[in-house]
């Protein structure tokens, strides 16, 4: 049991979570602040991680069963769960079932608008991981999918959605999309002799990077926009420069002829980078409006 546990665990990469956790309690954490003045309820944080928890899980096994024979082709993926014969599909198909009950039964213990908005948030998670048959925008079907974390933090603990609400959720999809065109990178060659579509496939590795980097800017723009529209202090102002400098890191060491650092630049840096935001916008608003 405890390996298969630890089969499950490894086909959704449990430990990339740490990607959308943050800002779903950023958003939570705003939201509840801004809409009442005061933090997010103990429960509300619960049933949170438990919708969070849901969702990805769902997505990403999703993702395994609908790419299973492009991950058997491709020699980076080959060694995945489903390819390696380690999960069959129906152990797989019943784990995404009970990952949308955790979805829906969470879903339903917040806000009744974020019932409202389950449906939307279900059919991004299940199209995204069929876009990249046919559109290089999948990259930002992807940031679209991953910022529902926050505008659904927010949404779970407010019953609204407001303009700081869409500003978090633009920002953090073009995080996720410039992120993942880098990670795309490595399967460039792969994706163009299969007919699959990325913006690495469609452009060269020089210039998706270039777009990257553009898509990057526009966080950074967003993030600045959400500092000028709300409440939030010097805090907050602080961790967003930090976020400036690890974006720019980012990018430094990772280039179209040494992909040799991707996985730091893709996973250790954009981990961080939610940390922080997430930590120093909550230190702003517990200083600011709780003491």
């Amino acid at each position: 049991m405890w390996n298969k546990t630890k089969v499950f665990l490894e086909m959704i990469k449990f430990e990339h979570t740490i990607f959308a956790l943050p800002f779903a309690f950023m958003g939570a954490v705003l939201g509840s602040v801004v809409e009442y003045g005061h933090l997010p309820s103990w429960a509300q944080i619960g049933w949170i991680i438990v919708a969070m928890v849901g969702a990805r899980s769902a997505a990403m096994g999703l993702n395994r069963l609908i790419d299973k024979a492009i991950d058997l082709k491709n020699p980076r993926t080959s060694n995945r769960a489903i390819p390696a014969g380690l999960l069959s599909v129906g152990e797989v198909l019943l784990f995404i079932i009970i990952s949308f009950v955790l979805l829906f039964w969470a879903t339903a213990n917040l806000s009744t608008l974020a019932m409202k908005l389950l449906p939307l948030a279900v059919f991004m998670t299940v199209i995204y991981s069929y876009t990249k048959r046919f559109t290089w925008l999948c990259h930002i079907i992807l940031g679209l999918t991953i910022a529902l974390a926050p505008l659904g933090g927010w949404v779970a603990v407010t019953g609204t959605i407001d303009l700081s609400a869409m500003v978090l959720y633009i920002s953090v999809a073009f995080w996720t999309a410039g992120f993942d065109v880098i990670y795309a990178c490595q399967d460039a060659d792969y994706d163009r002799n299969e007919g699959l579509h990325s913006i690495p496939s469609r452009f060269g590795i020089g210039r998706a990077l270039m777009i990257a980097r553009a898509f990057h800017l526009i966080t950074a723009a967003g993030l600045m926009s959400l500092f000028l529209i709300t409440d939030l202090s010097w805090w907050y102002f602080a961790g967003l420069i930090i976020s400036y400098v690890i974006m720019f890191y980012e990018h430094f060491i990772v280039s179209p002829n040494d992909l040799s650092k991707l996985n730091t630049a893709f996973f250790t840096m954009n981990g961080v980078l939610s940390v922080v935001v997430f930590c120093f916008t909550f230190l702003d608003v517990v200083v600011r409006y709780l003491w």
